[in-house]
């Protein structure tokens, strides 16, 4: 009902192995699927603990594929995890004040989590207050415990199935107020994942937000230029896009990890700092803040994890400044 440990998943999937129902390497398929279905955390008491939880609906999913196509589900995307989602969509749309429930979302989606106490049982008539929502939040599994600020509980999104969920939903949010042309960014993503063109990616990005005055409107400064960053680079499945990744005592601000175990092929990945001045910031400001982002670059790769995530691509570290609306200096880092 709760969840699968990962011994569970071990012990099932070889069942079905001895059973001559499924192929392949058991670890290996444990492997493919924790980025995805893995993470969960239901108690304070449980936070010590070394693994977490695997959903068991995504788990079923995936090992019904193998059964009986013989290979991973082609999407790791489980579909049954959009009930959650519109149920999560219904209610932001409730009532006139859904503009403090979407602030949830957005800054959900862009630092990967939120700091709160869950609500353990409130009124159906209170179920639009914001602490209310972050709640349920949690009881949809779109969040999970992850650790402790204060007094509050640090909730987090669990993994990248729902990841994609909330991307998905500000990408719906975006176009609602301008259309993007996703097929021209699909391309672009090519170029970078084959080429190591990622020039053209970035630029093509940079202006759809310099377009969109609405959506900046939405959200100020450095924020906003992050959560539309972070929506449209999810959009390719080559990469598993992570926002604020820490990497050798510092965070990152996005991180185009290689899904290797899915996309072999993949020849180029990517660091992206990016950097926000306001409009009458000055020049020296300007200077200080582009030493520190190629500073910031240079020390991330000498972060062991990052070696090890980005397999045999070749790494690109990139940094970004924006003034206001426009991207002023883009340049890959040595």
């Amino acid at each position: 009902m709760l969840g699968f440990s990962e011994d569970d998943v071990c012990q099932m999937f070889q069942y079905y192995q001895q059973a001559g129902w499924l192929k392949g390497d058991v670890e290996a398929m444990i492997q493919e699927m924790k980025p995805w279905y893995d993470g969960y955390c239901f108690a304070m008491d449980s936070l010590k603990a070394e693994s977490k939880m695997f959903n068991t609906d995504m788990v079923l999913y995936y090992l019904g594929c193998q059964i009986r196509l013989g290979h991973a589900p082609e999407s790791m995307l489980n579909p049954n995890a959009r009930t959650d989602y519109q149920k999560m969509k219904n209610l932001i749309q409730l009532d006139r004040l859904e503009k403090s429930r979407k602030s949830v979302i957005y800054e959900i989606a862009e630092n990967g989590g939120i700091t709160g106490n869950l609500v353990g049982y409130f009124p159906a008539s209170e179920i639009v207050k914001r602490e209310n929502f972050v709640s349920l939040l949690y009881y949809y599994g779109m969040l999970t415990i992850q650790g402790i600020d204060g007094n509050k509980l640090r909730l987090g999104i669990p993994n990248n199935n729902v990841r994609k969920q909330y991307y998905g939903y500000l990408l719906e949010e975006y176009d609602a107020i301008r259309a993007t042309d996703h097929t021209a960014i699909d391309r672009a993503f090519d170029s970078a994942v084959y080429q190591g063109e990622w020039e053209p990616l970035l630029k093509l990005i940079a202006e759809e937000y310099r377009k969109n005055s609405s959506v900046r409107s939405l959200m100020e400064g450095e924020r906003n230029i992050q959560g539309f960053f972070t929506a449209y680079l999810s959009l390719s499945t080559y990469y598993l896009t992570a926002p604020e990744v820490e990497l050798n005592h510092g965070y990152c601000d996005f991180f185009l990890m290689p899904d290797l175990m899915r996309y072999p092929m993949v020849a180029h990945s990517y660091i992206i700092e990016l950097k926000y001045l306001k409009k009458d910031d000055t020049e020296a400001k300007a200077e200080q803040q582009w030493q520190e982002a190629k500073e910031q670059l240079r020390r991330y790769i000498d972060d062991e994890k990052v070696r090890l995530l980005v397999g045999d691509t070749q790494l690109h570290l990139v940094a970004m400044q924006f003034r206001g609306e426009e991207v002023t200096r883009m340049e890959e880092v040595d």
